[in-house]
């Protein structure tokens, strides 16, 4: 689910009040005194409590929880191992999301969106995020979901969100946002650009890099000085994993998989394979040239999907990241 498929600070009362006693697993979460945030995605099929596990929280600012839908009725069925996943977050001052939609959604979600269902499924999503402690929602609408209640659907439920003194994120790709008012950018406390996918197994035509540095730049450009969103307020993705093209190439392939079938892959952004077919995704100096481009631009922060796919040893993409942040 690649192709679906941060944050403001919380208002100043809310960090003094957290800074003067002891925090609790539901305690909103202040920005932690770095550079850029590093959001990740944590994609789960129920199994929060075993992922989790594989997070290192210590190397991370927000995590966005994949993903939340309803069913055809509007209601919500969220394993009890979610609180856990947002106690453990927030006792690592870690900031934690639900996001919903993502590239795949359920079908029923369209007709959820529409003006006549719309109330009932934002007071679910804001009960959510009460009863869970998140710290804010993040809108992955994707495809046709970017239609006529679009800009509704963001606009009440960023209203109550606020109300609530939660936050709203959204992620958004360069090909979709053109569909997006500029008043619905707006809304948003940050973008967590998708830069990423610009090819894939969806098409074998055109073999070649699927998130190479220009495309971040060149999205970061787009949103920041065509849509007029601050800097501060984009985070750019960052792919944990690749695509391959040609004779005996995997369709896709996970970062911590490809350095283990690959010696010396991590160097790299490609890998020709046995049979002369070809492996694209991002290494650790692409990695590292990113974050160095965020940094000087001042963007927000990093996105990545997905936490699961990394390495956890010396080969690690997240560990790339954090380093490049602190030099």
């Amino acid at each position: 689910m690649n192709r679906l498929t941060l944050l403001t600070g919380l208002i100043l009362s809310a960090a003094i009040t957290f800074a003067c006693r002891k925090p609790s697993g539901n305690d909103p979460q202040p920005d932690p005194p770095a550079k850029l945030r590093i959001l990740g995605y944590l994609m789960s099929n129920n199994n929060w409590h075993t992922d989790m596990a594989t997070v290192d929280f210590s190397k991370i600012t927000d995590l966005n929880l994949a993903f939340f839908n309803p069913d055809a009725l509007g209601q919500f069925a969220i394993n009890e191992a979610v609180r856990q996943v947002v106690e453990k977050a927030h006792n690592n001052q870690v900031r934690v999301f639900m996001s919903i939609g993502g590239g795949g959604p359920p079908a029923h979600l369209a007709g959820l969106l529409m003006p006549e269902k719309r109330g009932a499924l934002i007071a679910g999503i804001a009960t959510l995020t009460e009863q869970y402690g998140f710290d804010g929602v993040d809108i992955d609408l994707e495809n046709d979901l970017i239609n006529a209640n679009y800009a509704s659907f963001v606009s009440e439920l960023g209203k109550v969100l606020r109300a609530r003194q939660k936050l709203m994120t959204a992620a958004l790709a360069s090909w979709n946002a053109g569909k997006i008012a500029d008043s619905t950018l707006q809304a948003y406390d940050f973008v967590n650009i998708m830069s990423y996918d610009k090819t894939g197994p969806w098409n074998v035509s055109k073999p070649g890099p699927h998130s190479p540095y220009e495309m971040a730049v060149d999205d970061f450009n787009y949103f920041h000085k065509t849509r007029q969103l601050a800097a501060e307020k984009l985070l750019i993705g960052v792919p944990f994993y690749g695509y391959g093209f040609g004779t005996n190439a995997p369709s896709d392939i996970l970062y911590k998989d490809l350095i283990v079938q690959y010696p010396g892959a991590e160097t790299k952004d490609e890998m020709t394979v046995a049979g002369g077919g070809k492996i694209y995704y991002n290494g650790i100096p692409t990695m590292q040239k990113k974050v160095a481009f965020a940094v000087a631009n001042k963007a927000g922060g990093i996105m990545i999907w997905e936490l699961k796919q990394d390495s956890r040893d010396a080969k690690s993409l997240l560990s790339a990241i954090n380093k490049g942040i602190a030099e």
